[in-house]
């Protein structure tokens, strides 16, 4: 009995020895798998089913095939920063429900696919800084619906749609430094949810435009709306992007909004009066669908007709008091003619009378 003890012990230490990989440090009590640094090429296998961090930053690492991470479906931290990764199968984390935090930061990753965003839906921090990204796509706002901080910088991301970021609800730090970014016609959406996401307290490192060249070393934020203008009157994702944001502006608008500064004359455009924006149709004498100014404007309008329908309303009673003064006043008049003229044929009766005696 003893010696059948021994062995199911020997076999159970022997188990548990075997699901650390000899390339790496285990802590089984707190489910943590540490390969930093190792020189691999590979992700190890023999991972315990159970492992809840994993760590192989600082390695060799060129791929992730599909389900690379099948041995480890309770995986809550997955580091694989400072590799040589290029290439990301659409399933590489695919089983990896309970994800909490992914960082594949400063590998060499061009595109991200939707397909591989699916898997991990569950995601709170994901970092995807220092890659060679040129574009986002388009169901990265639908997978992530948990996701708090979110590192896109030194990138190549020229553009970035706000369809991307608007439906991110509980996203609080957006980082987007270090990319080339194209302040034109197509960052205005992604300006308006700048300042949305601003207000409601979201931190955003910064966004400096790299082109076109006269906004070169200029943050997106801080650039005026004067000068987007011909993008406002042609561009029909500047006027859905208004009427999305409608309701946050609107409480922007509440005192807490100060206006845009005023564009230096001359400062921002080329020497022949053309648009920084080339790709802009340009449209002469034209007023620009600023939300703003066009929020002033009903404002006031309303003002202005409400001080005209007083106006009309104190000239009415005005008219009305002024009819019945005159009313009465013309009575009194006829009443007191009346009475003068009974007044004088009484004295005309006494005259005769006196009168004849003396005839």
């Amino acid at each position: 009995m003893a010696g059948a003890v021994f062995v199911l012990s020997s076999l159970l230490l022997f188990q548990t020895v075997s699901s650390c990989p000899k390339e790496c440090s285990c802590d089984t009590h707190a489910k943590v798998v540490d390969c930093r640094g190792r020189g691999l090429y590979d992700i190890p296998h023999k991972l315990h089913q159970d492992t809840l961090e994993l760590y192989l930053q600082n390695n060799h690492l060129r791929g992730l095939g599909s389900m690379s991470f099948q041995e480890t479906p309770q995986l809550q931290i997955l580091n694989l920063a400072n590799n040589s990764i290029t290439t990301l199968s659409p399933s590489s984390f695919l089983g990896l429900k309970s994800l909490k935090v992914l960082s594949l930061a400063n590998n060499s990753i061009r595109e991200v696919d939707r397909r591989l965003l699916v898997s991990i839906r569950n995601l709170t921090i994901l970092d995807l800084s220092f890659n060679t990204i040129g574009g986002l796509p388009g169901g990265l706002a639908d997978s992530f619906h948990f996701l708090t901080h979110l590192s896109l910088h030194y990138n190549r991301l020229t553009k970035l749609d706000r369809i991307h970021l608007e439906a991110l609800g509980k996203l609080k730090v957006l980082q987007l430094k270090g990319n080339p970014w194209r302040c034109d016609c197509h960052l205005i959406g992604l300006k308006l949810w700048l300042e949305t996401f601003a207000f409601k307290g979201g931190v955003v490192d910064s966004v400096t435009c790299v082109q076109p060249h006269l906004m070169l070393e200029r943050d997106l934020r801080h650039i005026p709306y004067e000068l987007f203008y011909s993008c406002m009157i042609t561009s029909y994702s500047y006027l859905f992007a208004n009427i999305h944001y409608l309701d946050n502006k609107h409480r922007m608008l509440s005192g807490q909004l100060h206006p845009s500064p005023r564009s230096p004359s001359g400062g921002d455009f080329s020497p022949s009066g053309e648009s920084i924006f080339p790709e802009c149709e340009a449209k002469q004498r034209t007023r620009p669908v600023n939300y703003r100014h066009a929020i002033a404007t009903v404002v006031i309008t309303g003002v202005v007709c409400g001080i005209v329908c007083l106006m009309m309303l104190a000239a009415a009673v005005y008219g009305c008091a002024y009819a019945a003064i005159n009313a009465k006043y013309q009575r009194e008049l006829k009443k007191k003619a009346k009475e003068a003229g009974s007044g004088d044929e009484r004295k005309n009766i006494e005259r005769e009378e006196h009168k004849e005696p003396l005839e």
